[in-house]
């Protein structure tokens, strides 16, 4: 190669260089602002769960920063953040809630910061970038299955679509969280009336699905017995019924769901702290251990990394999930179904 040419390459490759370059130095400088903060307050509704904990374990010892974490349910997050603000009181860095929650919450006053730059968020999904706003992003999504009782249904007579459980042969079967108020239960009624059309809300309503509002409590139903079929179920409150003689059916057509994001609080007292954790929240490590805890991924590669069981859920086609404009319509069509 000429003189002249290998000055050229070099020279265009400092050119290319540059921005990332400059990108680097920046980030450089909120992963050190973020250490002399030294702390960052999370307002989440992961109940102590421990994947969450093995998150929050790894970023502080990653980055010896504290993580202060507010643990209450998601339906007292946003009271409490919109009360907080109200007085003049910053206390939470980020809120870590549905992306739903995310945007009442603002229709009802609260504040949030844009993002700016977090590199990681561009390793997201493809089918889930057009969930990326300015101030908040997802981090995990928690979806739902068919959860059946192994005793009570053989293998051949199993709802393999989420169309099967219009058969008359689960009437009076069918345990399902209610799909009248906020909740699973009523994403999973819009979802299936997006995709399915109302007809089929009202084949399934001819089944009585039995409604109940304990998640948790009525996985282990299914699992003793009590009924042989449950939806829509979270993968995630199965995780730990392994053992039990239960089978989560993953439908091919897909999966309804809820993504859970992350903001930045207006006056956030560790800003930069923040952007690390989400930062950190979107590494691999981060997003192989929701995985494995049967939370699905939202950043690219995954899937790779996980045992069979866990691959099954991580790559679950998206059926879909409720939109914030649909609440009020939804609810009152599926009052009317399921009166």
């Amino acid at each position: 190669m000429s003189l002249i040419k290998k000055f050229t390459v070099l020279a265009l490759g400092a050119i290319l260089a540059g921005p990332a370059l400059a990108q680097d130095a920046d980030w450089d400088k909120v992963v050190e602002a973020a250490k002399k903060e030294g702390t960052v307050t999370v307002y989440n509704s992961q109940l102590g769960a421990p994947n969450f904990v093995a998150v929050v374990e790894s970023f502080q010892e990653k980055y010896d920063i504290k993580v202060e974490s507010l643990d209450v349910r998601a339906s007292e997050l946003t009271e409490r953040l919109r009360s907080e603000q109200a007085a003049g009181r910053y206390i939470a860095d980020i809120q870590m809630h549905s992306a739903n929650s995310i945007e009442t919450g603002k229709n009802q006053g609260i504040q949030i910061e844009p993002l700016g730059e977090i590199p990681n968020v561009a390793n997201i999904r493809d089918d889930m970038k057009k969930e990326v706003a300015d101030d908040h992003v997802p981090g995990f999504l928690q979806a739902y299955g068919i959860l059946v009782n192994t005793g009570l249904v053989k293998p051949e007579d199993e709802p393999k679509s989420w169309k099967d459980l219009a058969d008359p042969k689960w009437k009076g079967k069918i345990l399902s969280d209610d799909m009248r108020p906020l909740g699973s239960g009523g994403t999973m009624f819009v979802v299936f009336n997006k995709t399915f059309g109302q007809e089929f809300n009202e084949k399934l309503a001819e089944n009585k699905p039995v409604f109940s509002r304990d998640l948790r409590n009525d996985a282990r139903r299914v699992a003793r017995g009590e009924y042989p079929v449950y939806i829509p179920q979270m993968f995630a409150f199965a995780n730990d019924l392994q053992g039990l003689p239960i089978k989560v059916i993953v439908p091919p057509e897909g999966v309804p769901y809820v993504s859970i994001h992350f903001a930045i609080m207006k006056n956030a007292p560790h800003p930069n702290a923040a952007k690390l954790f989400i930062n950190h929240f979107l590494e691999m490590e981060s997003q192989v251990t929701y995985a494995k805890a049967w939370m699905l991924p939202v950043i690219k590669g995954v899937e790779d990394q996980l045992d069979p069981e866990s691959k099954r859920f991580a790559s679950a086609k998206l059926l879909g999930t409720r939109e914030l404009d649909e609440y009020g319509p939804m609810m009152d069509l599926a009052k009317k179904i399921y009166p």
